[in-house]
């Protein structure tokens, strides 16, 4: 039986935003596709819709790139209300006409809809008066002309929150030793080593913190019970602060001296509290290398 999809097709004028647009959906899980000929729509749906598919949310930029455009989308949305299991909204993207001379005059594109004469504020013209009755069938429409890009994601982020079906923000955790230096690419940077060293017990040094034995030994001291408590505090409230200024990603390094026991250890207990919220990835990159601390 297939599955239920969501589907958001998007269009609009040229020069609105539309590519601004995906690329936002994208970073919130959409499985994305700019410029796909509104004929295709029926055959993409049903691909996405097969029985076990992994594809839940899906954006589509149709304009008037594609060539032919009313009939083909008309007809192709008539397809899709037959089937009750895809859900799909139109989005449409306009803007003043000043806006959209300035912003094809910054890109120095000719206009999709110029004639041969190549005047933008001709083809801005023609365009609305082919794509008035799509905006009408819209969903929604949004006026980016005073818009910053960050805004436009924040509207579009507040309106699909609801349909979202995962985070919009993986979280990647690098446990590593300072003595091979700190991961250039991390966004939040933590420092463990005041925590007891499993390296000064001679049964514990040849594990790592992935081990029972050496992660028991890790979490059980008061120092690391009222750090974790406080650092799980302050991880809770950043990711979402990460989240809301449109970060795809989080990257979170934890370094000790070698690399190997407790960074380690407390990089498997963030994977563990976090994995329930966010797409969560760990990485242990000393983890193989001998050391003295």
């Amino acid at each position: 039986m297939p599955h239920h999809v969501q589907m958001l097709i998007i269009t609009g004028m040229s020069g609105a935003g539309k590519s601004v647009a995906i690329q936002f959906l994208e970073d919130m899980g959409y499985f994305c596709v700019d410029n796909l000929p509104p004929a295709l729509i029926p055959k993409f749906s049903e691909l996405v819709r097969q029985p076990g598919g992994a594809v839940r949310k899906v954006a589509l930029v149709c304009d008037l790139r594609g060539g032919e455009f009313f009939g083909a989308l008309f007809d192709a949305l008539t397809e899709l209300d037959d089937h009750p299991e895809l859900d799909y909204h139109i989005l449409y993207l306009e803007a003043d006409d000043e806006t959209l001379v300035r912003r094809y005059k910054a890109t120095r594109r000719k206009h999709p809809s110029a004639p041969d004469s190549g005047r933008i504020t001709d083809g801005i013209e023609r365009e609305r008066q082919i794509l008035s009755e799509v905006r009408e069938r819209s969903d929604m429409v949004i006026n980016t002309s005073r818009l910053r890009p960050a805004e436009l994601r924040d509207l579009l982020e507040n309106k699909f929150r609801q349909i979202a079906t995962t985070p919009s923000i993986s979280v990647h955790i690098l446990s590593f030793g300072f003595k091979y230096g700190i991961p250039i690419d991390a966004d939040l940077v933590f420092d463990v080593r005041f925590l007891p060293n499993p390296y000064y017990i001679e049964e514990l040094r040849p594990h790592t913190g992935q081990d029972q034995e050496v992660y028991d030994y890790v979490m059980k001291w008061p120092t690391t019970e009222t750090f974790i408590k406080k650092w799980q505090e302050l991880i809770d409230f950043l990711i979402p602060q990460y989240l809301h200024e449109g970060k795809p990603q989080v990257i979170i390094g934890i370094g000790c001296t070698g690399g190997k026991h407790r960074s380690v250890a407390i990089a498997e207990y963030l994977r563990t509290h976090l994995q329930s919220d966010y797409p969560v990835s760990v990485v242990h990159r000393d983890v193989g290398k001998d050391y003295e601390p």
